[in-house]
């Protein structure tokens, strides 16, 4: 169990992430849904007239919902890490660093607004400039799945392997949580960018990710409600 300090130093950490926890599980299908009822267009010019139509759809289609879901990562990853850094301090930092360096990287690579704004000029222009457009958006989306998104995800697969192991070793909280990690950050070891097997193995680790959230939401408030006892 947490040692008393950091019980009393870090309650607060588990109080946030608990509500997070449980808006980025219900995230997850949502984010499922959206992609198969509504899949994204197959050309820059499909993308540019789904955002002369459908603005914010266009925004879903381009993983506006993952912008807030690395945002409320942050959060897991640093509850997470002060579970882990009295046992493990070594592999809950190399952890923790590797995630939010990866998170970092995530956001450069999402082209979602830069499209809507090209969107806009490309409608906007005349004709014989058109194609300034359109190929201002191939670059674009070509960094989409670029080196910054699959620095992101190879990153946050080796986090995830790390905070596994840390719970797989030690005594304090259940094995499952550790199996279940390991699993889905093993399935991320190949990016989804990586044509139709990683998309495959992007689809099969959100299994494993879900219930590691799942038992991680209950972590969470287990010591939310032990932090708010004791304040009191």
């Amino acid at each position: 169990m947490l040692q008393n300090d950091y019980r009393t130093w870090y309650r607060n950490i588990f109080r946030v992430a608990h509500p997070l926890t449980l808006a980025m599980l219900l995230l997850i299908p949502v984010q499922i849904v959206v992609f198969v009822a509504f899949p994204p267009p197959n050309s820059v010019e499909g993308f540019y007239e789904l955002f002369r139509t459908h603005p914010f759809l266009g925004l879903l289609s381009l993983d506006l919902l993952y912008l807030l879901n690395n945002a409320i990562l942050i959060v897991v990853y640093l509850a997470v890490f002060f579970l882990l850094v009295s046992s493990k301090p070594v592999t809950s930092i190399l952890a923790l660093v590797m995630g939010l360096v990866g998170i970092a990287c995530y956001y450069p690579s999402n082209p979602s607004f830069e499209m809507l704004t090209l969107s806009k000029q490309f409608f906007a222009a005349e004709p014989a400039l058109s194609q300034i457009y359109l190929g201002a958006g191939e670059a674009v989306m070509a960094a989409y799945t670029g080196t910054a998104f699959n620095s992101y995800y190879v990153l946050n697969s080796v986090c995830l392997i790390l905070f596994a192991y840390g719970f797989l070793t030690t005594s304090e909280y259940k094995r499952s949580i550790g199996i279940w990690g390991m699993a889905s950050g093993l399935l991320m070891t190949i990016p989804s960018s990586a044509g139709t097997i990683g998309m495959v193995f992007s689809l099969l680790s959100l299994i494993p990710w879900m219930v590691f959230i799942g038992l991680l939401l209950q972590v969470f408030r287990k010591y939310a409600k032990v932090s708010s006892t004791r304040a009191a």
